[in-house]
């Protein structure tokens, strides 16, 4: 690598977790993507890319954005929709000291690119591996532990208040990807934790699916 012997480094994951001898059985497994960093906080000179390999649930494939139950019970689903992404905001938030920004925007000018739907929110952000996690299907918000939890990490159900404010509002549950594939044909998450100075990024396609 280059590392001369009289210089000091560090080896950590990608949300900055420093390897050591303690803890390297935990964090190093197959397909980790690992930092060789002069110090724990140094600024990345360029961008990184890691690309997640999972097989998809059977219901990602073929059903995601169907919806096909609120049709038959006479709801209009686009709501739902909307409800299930505001809801990641709404958990990522919820631990704020301060003001709790969310933001919706309707996206129609063709010359920054495709329609889209963006919720923008100021909560705690999440690490590369929380995105990862959102990205794998079927996986509880409530279950996930360790470094592998959801967007929904230290999420603790509050007590009873309006459920527009308590993260509860995805009462469906059908999760946020199918959410995505109703509304469009892709998800882009860009999140930066807020202990660290990392911003991540996550996509996921229909055509990638």
């Amino acid at each position: 690598f280059g590392v001369t012997t009289d210089e000091n480094f560090v080896i950590t994951t990608t949300s900055r977790k420093e390897i050591t001898e303690g803890n390297f059985s935990e964090l190093v497994q197959d397909g980790v993507t690992l930092y060789l960093l002069q110090s724990v906080d140094q600024m990345l000179p360029s961008a990184t890319k890691e690309r997640i390999d999972f097989l998809p649930h059977y219901d990602t494939l073929v059903k995601s954005g169907m919806y096909e139950y609120y049709a038959s019970e006479g709801q209009n689903p686009l709501p739902f929709a909307l409800a299930e992404l505001i809801d990641n905001s709404l958990s990522a938030t919820s631990r704020n000291t301060g003001v709790r920004s969310i933001q919706i925007k309707l996206l129609f000018d063709d010359s920054q690119g495709k329609p889209a739907v963006a919720v923008l929110d100021n909560g705690r952000g999440m690490t590369s591996k929380q995105l990862n996690n959102w990205a794998v299907y079927r996986l509880s918000k409530f279950t996930r532990q360790g470094d592998f939890e959801s967007d929904h990490s230290g999420y603790v159900r509050p007590l009873p208040v309006p459920r527009s404010l308590n993260s509860d509002i995805s009462y469906f549950g059908v999760g946020g990807k199918q959410a995505v594939f109703f509304v469009g044909q892709s998800a882009r998450m860009i999140s930066k934790p807020t202990d660290s100075q990392d911003v991540h990024e996550l996509v996921l396609s229909k055509e990638d699916f």
